[in-house]
């Protein structure tokens, strides 16, 4: 069973409870975090006896003195903390483990911002498969994180391994519509795929850098056929496709992609809000491999 968390007013209640629904383990991976409710969470779940980990990255724009007092703050905590230790890929993965489940994947960090100014979304799951393969991961990635992905669930999509060849595949599927929402759509070859579909008669719509009912952009969703969404960590850029990793979920419970489309389908009704990447004169924005999502 999935749920999706969308408004903001929702985000840190949900996230806060999956936390204190943890008895025995949590897993956290975790790009920035500056909620200290969150930490709070974390503090409480140590002191009623969960075993917590954390799997954090080592590379955030403007965030490197943070990120090290944070690591040595969930530490004093009495979190098993493990800085992402793979000098050639960029760790930017948004995702928590309760017990066995449930598991949020998400696109949102743990941040102030991010909670409460931004468009972000947040799929619960009690999936036994998505919950064991987020258990997998995470210990692949604090274990053994420059050795090959392990097997898991085709409804992770798993960077930077799976990102390019399963995305691109998927989008290739479309038959009547796509539709993104992704403020760096700027890979040449998904570029050339949307192209592709949108010339044979495919429904192609992108929602980038706007403010979305107020919202700041942040979050990843694609919709294709109305019947399949994907949502996660993962721009359509080169370096979010073939050098970060990144996770993302595929639904397809029909409610849930239905109300992402109506989200979708209610942002769109303002033209403003929608991309022509093909339009001449306009220039994708240039990319900084090492910024990720100062919100």
């Amino acid at each position: 069973m999935d749920r999706l968390v969308l408004i903001p007013a929702a985000r840190r209640d949900a996230v806060l409870e999956l936390l204190r629904s943890a008895r025995q383990t949590l897993i956290l991976s975790m790009f920035r975090c500056d909620d200290f409710t969150i930490v709070d969470e974390v503090a409480a779940a140590v002191k009623r006896g969960v075993q917590v980990r954390v799997l954090i990255t080592q590379r955030a724009r403007g965030w490197r003195q943070r990120l090290q007092e944070l690591t040595a703050l969930l530490r004093s905590l009495g979190a098993d903390v493990h800085p992402y230790d793979n000098p050639a890929m960029k760790y930017h993965a948004k995702y928590i483990v309760a017990d066995d489940g449930p598991a949020v994947v998400t696109t949102l960090n743990f941040t102030r911002k991010c909670f409460e100014t931004t468009c972000d979304f947040l799929v619960f799951t009690d999936n036994p498969d998505v919950v064991s393969g987020l258990k997998v991961l995470f210990d692949h990635d604090c274990n053994r994180p420059r050795a090959p992905l392990p097997e898991i669930t085709d409804r992770l999509i798993v960077g930077p391994d799976q990102t390019r060849s399963r995305l691109t595949a998927l989008l290739e599927t479309a038959r009547t519509s796509i539709r993104i929402m992704d403020h760096r759509v700027t890979d040449p070859h998904v570029l050339e795929v949307l192209s592709a579909k949108q010339r044979n008669g495919v429904v192609v719509q992108i929602i980038g850098d706007a403010r979305m009912d107020g919202l700041i952009a942040h979050g990843r969703m694609a919709i294709i056929d109305e019947k399949t969404a994907i949502i996660g960590s993962i721009h359509l850029s080169p370096p979010s496709l073939d050098l970060r990793r990144e996770v993302a979920i595929l639904v397809e419970d029909a409610p849930i992609v239905t109300e992402l489309y109506d989200y979708f389908r209610g942002l769109a009704r303002n033209e403003a809000n929608l991309m022509n990447l093909w339009a001449s004169g306009v220039a994708a924005p240039q990319e900084d491999e090492d910024e990720e999502d100062d919100e």
